[in-house]
């Protein structure tokens, strides 16, 4: 069975040892880099399954090397910083980052947070008991992770679709802000209303005709968000034989 690949990118070299020989015992395949150009570089070549990127670093740092990362694939990221600033853990998050830890932290909570995403991203589509799912002019392609809005092939973030994922499986069903953030970025975001926020406005902007007036993803002021199932074209699931 294929190890799961894990990128470490870190500019101090007594770091990227320490975890490297940790994540190697707990049974990880890991890479390393010590700057965001081999970073991406690596990312391109290699295609690590997960990267854990530290966010201060000399010439590109982290924040700049994750938004070149997102740009063209899709791979879970943990951010390090030794800052703990909440803007910080925000800025982060709102550019694509998956989960945010602050230094100095436990190998036993990086290792935790690695698994969690595992669980949570990575066999997706295996949990899916469906193949696809039409709600109005949108149609979800679970095993492909294709979105097609009025015909038009829509491209999504990883975040994106994990957010259009969840609504429209509870469609019809109010999703309170605690378990949409609990779901998509873990339980330790149940409280950063405002990173959902941001996030739902982005996809929006890509998938509802009128992103000011949006029909499709409805929000229920204070409380969550939830997707209208259209009354004249109920939910239509093709089941894999």
């Amino acid at each position: 069975m294929k190890q799961y690949r894990v990128l470490i990118t870190d500019d101090e070299p007594r770091i990227v040892k320490f975890l490297e020989l940790k994540l190697k015992a707990s049974g990880y395949e890991v890479l390393t880099a010590y700057n965001g150009w081999e970073a991406l570089e690596i990312v391109q070549s290699q295609e690590p399954d997960l990267l854990v990127l530290d966010v201060i670093m000399p010439g590109m740092d982290g924040f700049e090397t994750l938004k070149q990362v997102r740009t063209h694939f899709s791979l879970p990221i943990i951010i390090l910083s030794a800052r703990e600033a909440s803007i910080d853990k925000v800025k982060g998050l709102e550019l694509g980052a998956d989960d945010y830890l602050a230094k100095p932290f436990s190998l036993d909570e990086l290792i935790a947070r690695i698994e969690a995403l595992r669980r949570r991203l990575m066999p997706a589509q295996e949990r899916e008991i469906t193949d696809s799912i039409t709600l109005g002019a949108i149609t979800l392609n679970r095993k492909k992770h294709l979105v097609i809005v009025d015909g038009e092939e829509i491209a999504l973030t990883r975040i994106e679709w994990l957010l259009l994922s969840e609504l429209t499986r509870h469609a019809g069903k109010l999703m309170l802000y605690e378990d949409l953030l609990s779901k998509i970025w873990g339980p330790e975001y149940r409280n950063d209303v405002q990173i959902l926020r941001t996030w739902i406005s982005r996809l929006r902007n890509k998938i509802e005709r009128n992103d000011s007036h949006p029909a499709f993803i409805r929000t229920v002021a204070k409380t969550g968000y939830m997707i209208d199932l259209p009354v004249s074209e109920p939910v239509s699931e093709e089941v894999p034989i």
